[in-house]
Parts: structure tokens; sequence; C-alpha cells
């Protein structure tokens, strides 16, 4: 995780101001703090949801039960000043029961909306995978509008809507495999480890005595300032270049059998905007886009079933991708076949 001073790069254009800049880190910086006091495992989770939350994406959970995947959703939401909801998704939630429906006022004799918990800042939708197909349309709808259709009438999420969707990679009994179209939809995806030796011996120390409940750090119209200063941040054609070579680069795999599409190359530059403007830089660097990579194009990379049974998984897929990807100065040629080592192992 690179932490480059505030606007030191050659290739800042001046667009956004120290001061702006400085705000940002500081930003940051109280997030990450207020959330650790409550959550303990890797501060760069924390930093990675905030980016995504700037870059006005969504943020896929996965994880074994036990992680505090809901604690840390509620953490940051808190930390925020954002509102906070969370849905338990089991076989039998109806698209009403997340979206909200009309219901008779019996004292006015008029129907009344009652909004169902999407109408929320931060959403957590918690194994989100084992809600059935007209319900994770519904949220598909919610996620890429930005809005939910009730008995035929279409209402606006709040600003900003971000929602935290939780998976269990191990368990597949009684779940329904999310389509392609919904994981796209996904600007990123974590994938939560177990904590190591020593954050799991202080959570035993520090389980006794609770923290203090988590404080708003941040207000809402800070939030939304600091999400606008993102499409302020610079990026070179060379750098765009780049990033487009990596998206094509997962397309041509030798071991891939759906690559990403153009929604990820998209994803793939703004939130390196975003990653960038978090470190408080006023542009994003090469750098910033293998820092975010793996996050951003792990999760729309399938792999041929020869790749799978064989043990390889999208992740090595993108490693191998940033490894073999070079970064082109500006004017230089591009080459004809630039991912032919990569053919080259399409038989192993």
């Amino acid at each position: 995780m690179n932490d480059t001073p505030l606007g030191n790069g050659p290739r800042s254009t001046g667009a956004l101001g120290h001061e702006t800049l400085a705000s940002v880190v500081d930003l940051r910086e109280r997030v990450t703090a207020e959330v650790a006091r409550v959550y303990i495992g890797d501060v760069a989770v924390v930093q990675l949801i905030l980016a995504a939350l700037l870059a006005r994406g969504h943020v896929l959970l996965e994880g074994v039960p036990g992680l505090a995947k809901t604690t840390l959703a509620n953490a940051i939401a808190r930390a925020l000043g954002c509102d906070f909801r969370r849905i338990q998704f089991t076989p039998d939630l109806l698209p009403a029961d997340i979206t909200g429906t009309y219901v008779l006022n019996q004292r006015k004799q008029e129907f009344e909306l009652r909004r169902g918990p999407l109408f929320a800042q931060v959403v957590l939708a918690d194994e989100i995978n084992r809600a059935p197909a007209k319900t994770q349309s519904a949220l598909l709808e919610a996620m890429q509008e930005r809005q939910t259709t009730i008995e035929g009438e279409s209402h606006r999420l709040p600003d900003p809507f971000l929602v935290l969707a939780t998976q269990n990679p191990v368990e597949q009994e009684g779940v329904y495999a999310l389509p392609e179209a919904q994981i796209d939809r996904f600007l990123i995806r974590l994938r939560l480890d177990y904590p190591s030796p020593a954050d799991e011996l202080r959570m035993l120390m520090t389980y006794a005595t609770p923290p203090a409940p988590v404080q708003a750090v941040s207000e809402l119209a800070e939030l939304l300032r600091v999400a606008g200063l993102v499409d302020e941040v610079h990026v070179e054609e060379r750098v765009l270049a780049f990033a487009v070579r990596l998206v094509i680069a997962t397309r041509e795999h030798g071991r891939v059998a759906l690559g990403a599409s153009p929604r990820a190359t998209l994803g793939l530059v703004r939130m390196a905007r975003a990653w960038a403007l978090l470190q408080g830089r006023d542009y994003a660097s090469p750098d910033d886009l293998r820092t975010v990579a793996p996050y951003v194009l792990e999760h729309r990379v399938m792999v041929t079933t020869d790749a799978a049974i064989e043990g390889s998984s999208g992740a090595e897929v993108i490693d191998d991708v940033l490894r073999r990807t070079p970064v082109l100065e500006a004017g230089h040629a591009e080459r004809s076949a630039p991912n032919a080592p990569i053919w080259a192992e399409r038989q192993g």
C-alpha cells in the first residue's frame, strides 16, 4: 500500500490544492483510527472500502463466519456518519422485504410507503447468495441504478449508497449462485482471512471490556465533497492505456474462459483515482492500478474448467497479468501481441 506525500509527484496537475488533499488524508486517518477501535484486523480493508464508497461502487466481502464482517460494516458506517441497515438474506426473502411496500393507513384511509432497509446509506447484505433470484434482481437494480421500484414507481436511494454484501465461500448448501451480471456490479471483492495470532490474542485480551461505541468522525457533507473530488484526480493517457492492457490481458489469458468486461476497465480506473486521492495525490499512477487491480478484476475472471481442476484461480491469473503487462511510456508503439508469453502457456 503506497502512501506518497501530499501532491508530491511529477504528474500532479494542481487541480487539487495541498489543503484539500491534506483534508482527504485526514479523513482517511480519522475513519481508519475510529474503526480500528472495534475492528481488529488489516486496516487496509477499511481504506479499500472507503475508496470504493468514494468511487460510487459496491463491495463483496468473502470469508468464513466469525470474521467480524458485520462489525466492520457497522463501524465504517457509524464512523462516516451514515445510516446503516443489515439485511439477513434467506431463501424465503421477498423483494418487498428489502425495498419496502405500500401499506394502508387505517386512520387516514390511504396507502403510505413503508420504506425497506435498502433506503440506507450503507447496507450490509448478509449472505447475499441465499436470496432467490427475484430478490437478487431487486438488489441488482438498486446497486446499478441507485433506485428501486415499488408497485411500479421508482424511488431514488440515498446518497451516498454503498452495498456491502457477504458470501460464505465454503458452504454451498441452500444457496443461489450469484449470476455473472450481478457479480460484475461489485466494484471490488475483498477476501477476509483469519486474523494473525497477535490480532487474535489482542481480541481475547480486550473482549471482556468492550470499547465505547463508534463515534461519527465525519459528516455527510464532507463525505459527499470528497467523493466529488475523485473525478478531479488526473490520469495520464499512458496510465489509461496500461489499464486497458491489463483488462485485455485477462481476456486473452490461456487459463481464462471469461475475462473482465469494459465495466471492469472503468471501475479499475475509478478505483485507482479514489485510492490515489486517499493517499493525498491529485494524480493516479501505474502503481495505483497495480494496487487495486486484484480487488477489481479477480472476481470478474472465470478460469477454464481444466484450469480449475488443476487448482488455478482468478487470483493467480491476475498476479500473472500484473507481472507480465508492462507500462509503456508515452509515444511508445504498442506491441502487436502484448500477451504472447501468456498465449504460449495455453497448453501448459
